[in-house]
């Protein structure tokens, strides 16, 4: 037993772990060699990198159990800027004095048990140094677990605390351990961070970390060695690593690699001495920002005397600007924005003094000081404004920057706040709205930084809206509620919600768009309390009484908020009941839009929206363009783990046609975060009443007060409320609104009185065409800062890793423009005098636009930078100078230009990255690398572009080299490219365009160096150096060229101008010449005669080509070299009749198909109709149906079977049926593949257009222009265009030739286009020598295209250049993929190889089937919805189409404009509403109803109309219109009229004489009756059928029983009082206008009825009233018939007071019971009681 427990014993003593904690003995000084370096740049040997390297000797003493301090002796800094490996350090003396000056004293640090505690240093050390320092004792952090020798725990370091794992290796017998321990650097809690400028940027918390782009990780190695007293360090090692993918990409991403080492060097019994001066606490390891806050990612300033220094750049910027080194300008500008942020307000002041009256300075100084961003330069810009040193103008441009780019802290919104209270910005309106909106933003950005935000900073916005809800000013409450939106804090939830109706009663009476500002004050508050938010726009949206706009607004929100599965199912059940079709179809089109998303942040929001659609209706995706809308177009790469989302909004109102609010915006995505980029808002407000008559007074009217009185009779019935016509319109950027503006008839009143004293629209013309008179001159610029962004984290070894972005732009202009208007206008100006007049301009106008980006990865400090740097510019600049002549009475324009005179920039994007090295002792001595060795660089010389007139070989147009048809010099710089590509160094070439006759040449110039040879990714494609840039250059030419010229002449005068032009100035007739002269002489000039010849020829040349010679099929888009249009067709005919048409080899395909589609006997009929072809005929299924085919014309038999094949086959096997053709039995149907009937049509098209007319030999041209250039000892040279029309009505005709003006060029331009006939467009454009050598044709047809009306649109290309068929097969290569994105069916089938089609099938009125054959692809989709219904019904024959005496082009437009229109008919007891719902409703006889009035408070007219007792089938109507009572009824068989009481004979048209129009006329069998201003477009009435249409712009504004066109139709049967009537007996009978019973013919009145039988009522007895009254006989009269109707009752306890003695209605009480009751259709009056 003693020898087991000594055992146990000796056991536990060896396995008991040695204490590894590192232990530094007082009285000793131990003496490490440390060692340290950074790099920056892409990985891979031989590319440029930057970095710095610190070495120096490190002396550890312990002074205390815990206090240790550190001597950092001999410090050495390096710089690195070269090739790794190869070149070598290279130290930096000036930085290395700088470093060891801090260093010169020791430093103390707290050490426990390997972890270390506060550190210590002097009060004047640089932040810097200490970084240093804490890099330095980072590396001997250490934490033991002396149980356990892998564990992972949180351990704090220099980069915050991170979750790390030791690794510990114990070699007990060597006394030896050995220590390691990794940090990945993405899983921190408390990560030392600094951002800068992404306030706006949402990352996502959700998001998985392997879509980080921006990776780290950091491992440690320690060496330790036992002693008696613990463990000793003998050396340490670490290697931290970042890898930064801009685009996401495994192996596109740059590295940043930092080490370290620390060495045991030896140990002394002497200590350090104490330090001499107090040491400070700087805290504990954890990394401190301070002075890398302050230096931009710009080249370091040295900075000592700021003054003089900005003084200097500020000088040197304007030089540069004034010399255009633009780019040199824009460096400056931001070194300007880095010294402001230095400086204090008096030295701003005294620098403002010395150039606030500069004009070339000002601006540059105002946008430093919005950039700067600084509390001085926000309180200097404040100061300027209350002292109005700055103009509105400026003001307005430099509040929205300084708001944006101010840091926020306190100081800061102390300033923002006395903002609010200037008094200069309370007076201008526009001023206060910036104001209050940049607070708002400046409030979110503040507070984005600190989970709680100060009351203090939100109760000015809250005041605003407490003040403006008490005044009722709509104006501020929508300020105060967006500038809370821009805040964006969950305390101001409950200022909101006071501005909801369902959380606040009082909220009621307020604008609908008040309602929908606090909804949309929302959505950044979701940022923060996503719960709340989505719980009170949930009940938003529920909200029936609310406007469907409002709850629209509402729908965003909430699915802003991402609801889950449980929310978005809810809201899709309440879809299934939902009474608003503009809230169901915009709620249904959004989830829609959201489920087919692929963005990762939305992917549970997407599956929810995908499950809840599914429980929706389909007939919500049917609904027309009346409905509201989502629109979505996005993509995501998932590969590079960024998108982009575009959505418009489309919210249509009851009242408009068309979407009244529109709201667009565009978000992108990057890694795992989100930016809403821009959003656009416009909405408007009773628009309709600005396009329809003005200044009637409808309200004096006896109309008006007509129904006025008629309140009483329908009861609970009021006009609508008065809407003002109003434009409003917001613009966000970053999520922040920035600006927005209400536009109604006041404001823009008060803009034209403020302008010109007077709200007279003429007088604001004549006073701008007088400002116009004095000329333009002047020079603006606007400089911006567009953006700074930043991102720091700590290395290991102190410094900051900083990843950057700097962007600066500048707009400038410069214009001298000079207008002479004569003659003078007169005091009594009218508009129309312009027309009269000549006006002179000379202009020399320079715009010039320029951006300039600065991007860093690396050390950025204030005393030295070390990393690569991006640099990217775009710019753009041209010059317009130029006189011109325009003669508004002779129809003439002349403008004179000045040649290419030398090269010219018009546009340049460069970009080039570079290895930086600069330090603050050291400014002038810059190490810049670039990344790639140099290599000599070949001379590549650009030729210009001439297309090849070679035709091209024959082959697959799939090929992807590089086709001989490209012209040579295009072909060489190709192979050049792909050559140097290969070797993966360099690209260059030129691409030019000579325009020799305007001596003047267009030059694309394209440039690139990159490392993509390495690896093929976008970063590598970046690296180098790339150029690309557009210009213009001289070309030289025999003789110098003055001027260019171009004369553009209108009108009769037309021919002359060209005839001057060819005669040199010389007229040889005057302008009295006989027409005939003068035609002839055109025709000459124009080279017209030997255009016609040419084609006659060519004409009869096709008619002797032998129809059968074999042809094989060409690739696409290739040249027929020496076949006239036609040949290709008719050889594919031939080639069809031999059985080897071009489809072929896709028989197989066919057949499979057919297997699939139609079974057995369709396969065996597609054997048939294949194999059969040459015989002329085919059989098209096993059935008896025989075509036959020859020529154009097939003719078919058996078409009674036609219906049940094409529902069985694919729609691109129907063939197009003209309707101009007479044949009716011809097939519509293509069994099988065939290009014969494409042949044969190919050829009638080029037929067509083979044999044109000349419209100059019967008409004069309206248009002619010439271009020319005026040299000196030369004949003029140029281009001359003549333009001709034949407007006859039924087949107008336009033809234009251009040609040059000189030489013995024969080449010319002819385009034809004519309307064939009632059916058919066709046109073509020719153009080459005696326009012969190219040619391009287009028809476009109606028809039919299997049994459905179609249209038909056809190009054809027999001939055309190599550049159009290279840039076509480009475009062609993209077609297949974007129609699998869009979801179309494709299939692979060839058809004529110079021919494309498309049809159109109309299959309902709202859908269409389309097929676009191409040469070898076809595309095809079915049931396509229509963005606008077309009034046609399917299966319509060709006959019912409309007759060759109308232009179906023209009908088919007018038809869709009628068909928009609203019509409510009433025939017998048949009613169709303006909606389209029809039911049935038998009339009382005798009693009026309203059929349709104008609910709106104009009141301008009411229809009644009521059912004739004898006969019953007949109806009488009356009509109120302003002063006229218009009746319409049947007398004897006849149409009766009477106006205000007299009889009308109807055979004469009746007009008034009043201030809107109206016309009552016979038409057909009644009489129709028009009062477009009134609203009512047209009325007609014939006894038995009555229709009413209504204006556009009375949309939502109607009642009655034809409904309130407002496209409600689930609302359709809403009662007087708004009640929605159960049936449409009720609805009809609410609308009955009561009479006195005794005078009038009617004898029913409303009554509320109690329910006699008893009905449970909780348990108890129950009494129930009618909630709306129901028709009854008046008192004294009996029901003779009675009618069913569904009511609602309202139950109360049988012992209840209540009664229906006195009581009006009783809506306003709850509906508890649904029964059927009687009411009374028609009475008996035998014992009626009236006093005589």
């Amino acid at each position: 037993m003693k020898g087991l427990i000594l055992a146990l014993v000796l056991a536990l003593v060896g396995g008991q772990k040695q204490d590894l904690e590192p232990v530094f003995h007082t009285g000793k000084t131990y003496l490490y060699g440390y060692k340290s370096f950074i790099l920056h740049g892409l990985p891979g040997r031989g590319l440029a990198m930057a970095g710095v390297r610190l070495t120096c000797k490190l002396e550890i003493s312990c002074v205390s159990h815990s206090d240790h301090l550190l001597q950092i002796r001999s410090p050495k800094l390096e710089e690195y800027n070269g090739f790794w490996p190869t070149d070598p350090f290279t130290p930096s003396s000036r930085l290395t004095e700088t470093i060891a000056a801090c260093f010169s004293q020791a430093f103390k640090f707290e050490y426990t048990e390997g972890r270390v505690g506060s550190i210590f240093a002097p009060e004047d050390c640089p932040i810097l140094c200490t970084n240093l320092v804490r890099g330095i004792l980072n590396i001997m952090q250490i934490t033991i677990k002396k149980t356990q020798n892998v564990y992972e725990l949180q351990e704090a370091g220099i980069e915050g605390i991170c979750q790390t794992r030791y690794v510990i290796q114990d070699d007990s017998k060597n006394n030896r351990a050995t220590i390691s321990k990794s940090k990945d650097l993405t899983d921190c809690q408390e990560k030392a961070v600094k951002n800068m400028g992404m306030a706006y940027i949402r990352p996502c918390p959700t998001c998985p970390l392997k879509v980080r782009n921006i990776k780290g990780t950091v491992m440690f190695t320690y060496k330790m060695k036992y002693d008696d007293s613990g463990a000793l360090m003998t050396s340490a090692t670490s290697e931290q690593v970042y890898q930064i993918s801009p685009f996401n990409e495994p192996n596109g991403a740059a590295v940043m690699e930092a080490r370290q080492e620390l060495s045991l060097v030896d140990i002394k019994r002497t200590p350090i001495s104490a330090p001499k001066t107090q040491l400070q606490n700087q805290g504990s390891l954890r990394y401190h920002f301070a002075g890398e806050l302050l230096q931009m990612p710009i080249p370091l300033i040295r900075i000592k005397n700021p003054d003089l220094q900005l003084t200097e750049t500020l000088q040197q910027l304007v030089q540069n600007n004034e010399e255009g080194a633009t780019k040199e300008a824009l460096v400056k500008f931001l070194q300007m924005v880095q010294l402001f942020r230095t400086v204090t307000l008096d030295q701003i002041e005294s620098l403002w003094e010395r150039f606030a009256n500069d004009p070339p300075y000002r601006p540059w100084f105002l946008s430093a000081i919005c950039a700067a961003g600084a509390t001085d330069t926000f309180r200097f810009l404040k100061q300027k404004i209350h002292d109005e040193k700055l103009n509105i103008w400026e003001a307005a441009v430099t509040l929205p920057l300084a708001f944006h780019f101010v840091t926020p802290n306190e100081q800061t919104l102390g300033v923002a706040s006395s903002f609010l209270t200037c008094p200069q910005i309370q007076k201008a309106p526009m001023l206060r709205i910036l104001v209050y909106l940049g607070y708002g933003s400046m409030v979110n950005k503040y507070c984005a930084q600190s989970s709680l935000c100060p009351n203090e900073l939100l109760q000015p916005l809250h005041d605003l809206a407490t003040e403006a809800a008490s005044k009722g000013d709509a104006k501020d409450m929508a300020l105060a509620l967006k500038a809370i939106g821009n805040a964006g804090e969950p305390a101001s939830i409950k200022r909101i919600l006071k501005f909801l109706p369902t959380f606040s009663p009082a909220a009621a009476s307020l604008p609908n768009r008040i309602h929908a500002d606090a909804v949309l004050a929302l959505r950044k508050i979701a940022r923060k309390d996503p719960a709340k938010v989505r719980e009170i726009s949930l009940q938003v949206f529920m909200d029936n009484t609310l406007a469907p706009n409002v709850r629209m607004v509402a729908c965003v929100v909430l699915f802003e908020t991402k609801p889950a599965l449980p929310t978005v199912t809810a809201m899709a059940s309440s879809l299934l009941t939902e009474p608003s079709l503009q809230v169901a179809s915009f709620t249904y089109s959004h989830m829609k839009a959201l489920a087919v998303g692929r963005i990762p942040q939305l992917y549970n929001l997407s599956a929810a929206c995908n499950i809840a659609i599914k429980l929706l209706s389909p007939r919500l995706d049917r609904l027309s363009y009346r409905y509201s809308k989502v629109i979505h177009v996005g993509d995501y790469s998932s590969e590079y783990q960024a998108g982009a989302i575009w959505r418009v909004y489309l919210m249509n109102s009851p009242s408009t046609m068309f979407p009244s609010d529109i709201i667009t915006k565009v978000r992108g995505y990057y890694a795992n975060t989100a930016t809403d980029i821009i959003e656009v808002a416009l909405r408007s407000q009773s628009l309709t009443k600005l396009i329809r008559k003005q200044n009637i007074p409808f309200a004096e009217y006896d109309t008006y007060k007509t129904l006025k009185e008629l309140r009483k009779t329908l009861l609970g019935w009021k006009e609508l409320p008065l809407e003002a016509p109003l434009v409003s319109a917001y613009v966000k950027v970053l999520g922040q609104e920035i600006a927005f503006v209400d536009i109604d008839k006041d404001a823009i009143q008060q803009t034209m009185t403020s302008l010109t004293g007077s709200s007279n629209w003429q007088p604001v013309v004549k006073k701008v065409v007088e400002e116009v008179q004095r000329g333009i001159s002047g020079r603006w610029t606007l400089p911006a800062m567009v953006g700074e962004l930043r991102h720091i984290v700590p290395t290991v070894v102190g410094m900051p890793l900083e990843l950057s972005l700097c962007g600066a732009a500048l707009a400038q202009a410069a214009a001298n423009v000079d207008i002479q208007i004569s003659p003078p206008l007169s005091d009594n100006f009218k508009p129309s005098q312009l027309l009269e007049t000549n006006v002179d301009i000379h202009a020399d106008i320079k715009p010039k636009a320029y951006f300039h980006m600065i991007a860093m990865m690396g050390i950025n400090t204030q005393y030295f930078q070390s990393g690569l740097e991006f640099r990217a510019e775009f710019s753009a600049n041209t010059t317009m100078k130029f006189d011109a002549r325009i003669n508004m009475k002779e129809k003439n324009l002349k403008i004179e230009t000045p040649p290419c005179h030398q090269e010219v920039e018009l546009a340049a994007v460069r970009s080039e990255v570079y290895a930086i090295s600069r330090n603050k002792e050291e400014v002038d001595s810059e190490k810049k690398s670039q990344l790639l060795p140099k290599r000599e660089v070949p001379s590549i010389s650009g030729q210009p572009f001439q297309p090849s007139e070679r035709s091209s070989r024959p082959g697959s147009w799939k090929q992807n080299d590089i086709p001989s048809v490209i012209s040579k010099g295009y072909q060489q710089g190709s192979e050049e490219a792909h050559h140097h590509s290969v070797g993966g160094r360099f690209y260059a070439h030129v691409f030019c365009r000579k325009f020799e006759t305007l001596g003047c040449s267009a030059c694309l110039s394209l440039k690139s160096r990159n490392s993509a040879f390495l690896r093929n990714t976008y970063l590598h494609k970046l690296v180098g150096e790339l150029e690309a840039k557009i210009g213009l250059k001289p070309v030289h030419t025999d003789a110098d060229i003055d001027k260019i010229q171009l004369v553009i002449q209108a009108g009769s005068k037309a021919a002359s101008k060209i005839i001057d032009v060819a005669s040199s100035g010389s007229k040889e007739e005057d302008e009295t010449s006989l027409y005939e002269g003068i035609q002839a002489k055109l025709k000459k000039i124009l080279g017209i005669e030997n255009v016609f010849k040419v084609t006659n020829k060519t004409r009869h040349r096709t008619k002797r080509i032998d129809r059968k010679d074999k042809t094989a099929v060409t690739e696409l888009w290739a040249e027929s070299s020496a076949t006239p249009p036609s040949s290709s067709s008719s050889s594919s005919t031939a080639s069809s009749a031999d059985g080897k048409e071009p489809g072929n080899e896709h028989k197989k395909d066919e057949r499979r198909q057919s297997r699939k589609k139609r079974g057995s006997s369709s396969k065996s009929s597609s054997r048939s109709s294949s194999g059969r072809r040459s015989s002329g005929s085919s059989s098209s299924s096993a059935t008896s149906k025989i075509c036959s085919s020859s020529g154009e014309d097939r003719h078919c038999s058996g078409d009674s079977e036609y219906s049940n094949q094409q529902a069985n086959l694919p729609v691109y096997r129907f063939w197009f049926k003209p309707a101009d053709e007479q044949d009716p039995g011809r097939e519509v149907l293509n069994s099988s593949i065939s290009s014969s009937s494409s042949s044969a049509s190919d050829e009638g098209i080029s037929r067509a257009m083979s044999q044109p007319k000349f419209l100059g030999d019967s008409q004069p041209p309206i248009l002619a222009a010439v271009l020319r250039a005026i040299h000196r000892n030369k004949q003029p040279t140029g281009f001359q265009l003549v333009l001709y029309t034949d407007t006859q009505p039924m087949r107008p005709r336009i033809q234009m030739f251009v040609s040059r003006i000189t030489g013995s060029s024969r080449w010319k331009l002819c385009a034809d286009a004519s309307v064939k006939n009632s059916h058919k467009v066709s046109g073509s454009l020719k153009w080459g020598e005696d326009c012969q050598d190219y040619q391009i044709a287009t028809q476009i047809a109606t028809g039919q295209f299997a049994a459905y009306p179609a249209i038909q649109m056809k190009l054809e290309w027999p001939k055309v250049p190599s550049i159009v068929r290279t840039t076509a097969r480009w475009f062609y290569s993209f077609l297949p993929g974007a129609a699998y994105v869009l979801g179309y069916s494709q299939r692979e089938q060839r058809g004529p190889s110079h021919q494309a089609t498309l049809v159109m099938a109309l299959t309902s009125p709202r859908t269409c089937d389309v097929v676009l054959k191409l040469p070898e692809l076809t595309i095809y989709d079915r049931a396509i919805r229509l963005p606008l219904p077309f009034p046609s019904s399917p299966g319509s024959p060709i006959s019912t189409l409309p007759s060759p005496n109308q232009n179906v082009f023209s009908q088919a437009t007018l038809s869709i404009i009628e068909n928009l229109k609203a019509r409510c008919s009433v025939f017998q007891s048949t009613i169709t509403t303006f909606n389209g719902v029809e039911f049935n409703y038998s009339m009382p006889a005798n009693c009026y109803h309203v059929l349709v009035q104008d609910c709106s408070p104009e009141l301008k007219f009411l229809v009644m109309v009521k059912r004739l007792e004898e006969p019953a089938d007949l109806t009488a109507i009356n009509i109120r219109l302003a002063s006229h009572e218009v009746d319409m009824y049947v007398s004897n068989g006849l149409i009766q009229l009477k106006i205000n009481g007299v009889q009308v004979p109807t055979d004469v048209p009746y007009t008034s004489n009043s201030d809107a129009s109206l016309l009552i006329s016979s038409e057909k069998e009644g009489l129709s009756l028009k009062a477009p201003d009134y609203g009512i477009d047209k009325l007609y009435y014939d006894g038995h059928r009555l229709e009413v249409q209504v204006a556009f712009w009375m949309a939502g504004k109607t009642c009655g029983i034809c409904g309130k066109y407002d496209a409600e139709k689930e609302r359709e049967y809403q009662m007087p009082s708004g009640y929605l009537a159960k049936d449409a007996v009720s609805f009809g009978q609410s609308w009955i206008i009561s009479e006195d019973p005794c005078a009038g013919a009617c004898k029913l009145q409303r009554k509320f009825v109690k329910i006699e039988k008893p009905v449970p009522f909780e348990k108890t007895a129950a009494k129930c009233f009618s909630v709306e009254p129901v028709l009854h006989c008046v008192e004294g009269c009996s029901a003779t018939r009675t009618v069913p109707v569904s009511v609602g009752f309202h139950c109360v306890p049988a012992d209840s007071a209540l009664n229906l003695e006195g009581q009006i209605r009783l809506a306003q009480k709850s509906e508890d019971v649904v029964s059927t009751v009687s009411a009374h259709m028609a009475c008996s009056c035998e014992r009626q009681s009236c006093p005589a």
